[in-house]
């Protein structure tokens, strides 16, 4: 199905039907993506206020069988906010409808429209008393609406779940224009498909979230972090299975960090504190949330004595203060911020079975020391799975001078997660980054059924074209 582009007559027929407030230039911002692999293009922008206005904006769009961009807080990592080909769409943002509508802490329900700041619905629910726990580096700017629709995940996913385990119900704006008023704060709801997990995780390739009902927690009433030296990712594995026997589901966070990560912030970032004078060759950083009269600081202890009984750790430092809780943390959150200052050849957001994660580290670098000379940043969530395996070059070198190899190392990286059972997108989502390799690692009867739901709920294919699915020709 050709799509048409967002041409003069078409935004006049958009603005005789809204208020001339709805429209603005598309700044910068709208056609920029952190990576800087695509650039969008200009054309109109739309900032509705209610899901009437959004209901009316898709409504024209698939009559006009004009492309729509659903556009959050523009923080994604695969391109699912920007169209850099294909004719000019309408890109629809939800910045204007912020509101959290209600919160209800008696039965651990809040609501919000899509608009509103991740970090601003930690801060609703934390006035209540209550926990909001998705969370992860860009929760300052990356709007609910988007982190719903890619399904984020963050470093919460060990105890809470990803996006998708947080969310109740939804209100969106389907592919003719119809509104779904699917807002329940029902935990128990068997009336057919589900259309809520069909939407969330669709990176609005079938819809338009404009509102969700989240699931809150009690906040834990105390909190302890600590860094902890392993020997290996497999010593990393035996010392989670240690702290899951010993704390059971009060483990909030389990994250693993490689020296290079440290020598990248050391390198580009030396204002961040670094807690050891030389950087260990693995760490993890655990976090606890526990509850009643339960101590962190002597659970953490009792953690550490056992484990370096049994030869798991070697080093660690539990934290004493927020101050340095905040410390520990901050080295881990900015890795990202120093990869994107050194620049990476290949980056790769891929998850593989937990038993798995020391063969595939193992297994990755010794095929990527046959393609090069490079460096090497494996970090991540190793609680879940999700690691963030990326590849650099040498000092001296730029990403620039190993352009041709790009293209062999992603393949190298993705086939070896593929042959363990994994995922070569783990919570970054496919986006228009990852369409070659959904169609190339992708199980044949998923992506028929994929295929089906697009085309039996957006016949048109508005709906963010060229995301997930290549865009219509």
């Amino acid at each position: 199905m050709t799509l048409n582009p967002a041409d003069p007559a078409f935004e006049a027929a958009l603005r005789a039907d809204l208020s001339p407030d709805v429209f603005r230039k598309a700044e910068p911002r709208y056609l920029e993506e952190p990576r800087g692999l695509y650039r969008g293009q200009a054309a109109v922008l739309a900032l509705p206020r209610t899901v009437d206005e959004v209901s009316r904006l898709i409504w024209h769009a698939n009559a006009a069988r004009v492309g729509v961009i659903p556009y959050g807080g523009g923080t994604g990592l695969v391109g699912g906010q920007v169209a850099e080909t294909g004719p000019k769409p309408l890109i629809l943002s939800l910045e204007r409808m912020n509101k959290v509508r209600a919160v209800y802490p008696d039965e651990n329900v809040l609501i919000a429209e899509a608009g509103v700041i991740l970090s601003d619905v930690q801060d609703a629910a934390e006035a209540r008393d209550r926990l909001f726990p998705l969370s992860l580096a860009a929760q300052g700017s990356a709007r609910i609406g988007g982190n719903l629709a890619t399904n984020a995940g963050g470093t919460g996913v060990l105890r809470y779940g990803n996006a998708r385990d947080l969310c109740l119900g939804l209100e969106a704006v389907l592919p003719d224009g119809q509104i779904w008023h699917g807002l329940t704060r029902l935990r128990k709801n068997n009336t057919g498909y589900d259309l809520r997990n069909l939407l969330i995780g669709a990176e609005g390739t079938l819809g338009v979230i404009t509102a969700a009902a989240l699931k809150l927690y009690p906040r834990p009433a105390k909190t302890g972090t600590a860094l902890l030296v392993v020997h290996s990712p497999a010593a990393a594995l035996e010392l989670l299975s240690l702290a899951r026997d010993q704390l059971g589901e009060m483990i909030s966070a389990f994250e693993i960090i490689h020296r290079t990560g440290l020598d990248f912030l050391a390198e580009t970032l030396p204002d961040v504190r670094q807690p050891f004078a030389t950087p260990p060759e693995w760490t993890v950083l655990i976090e606890l949330g526990l509850s009643g009269g339960l101590d962190p600081t002597t659970s953490l202890e009792k953690l550490f004595e056992t484990a370096f009984s049994a030869d798991l750790v070697v080093d660690g430092l539990i934290a004493q203060s927020q101050q340095q809780s905040d410390d520990f943390w901050a080295i881990r959150e900015m890795i990202p911020h120093a990869n994107r200052k050194i620049g990476s050849i290949s980056s790769h957001d891929i998850s593989v079975p937990l038993g798995a994660i020391p063969d595939f580290i193992r297994k990755a670098e010794q095929a990527i020391a046959g393609l090069g000379d490079f460096r090497i940043n494996c970090f991540g969530h190793v609680g879940d799975g999700n690691l963030h395996y990326n590849v650099f070059p040498k000092p001296g070198r730029s990403r620039e001078d190993h352009a041709a190899q790009q293209e062999i190392i992603k393949t190298t990286v993705h086939d070896i997660a593929h042959e363990m059972g994994g995922s070569v997108s783990a919570e970054h989502g496919i986006g228009r980054l990852k369409v070659k390799d959904l169609a190339r690692y992708g199980d044949p009867a998923k992506l028929s059924a994929i295929r089906a739901i697009k085309a039996a709920l957006d016949p048109n294919g508005i709906m963010n074209p060229g995301v997930i699915l290549p865009a219509p020709a």
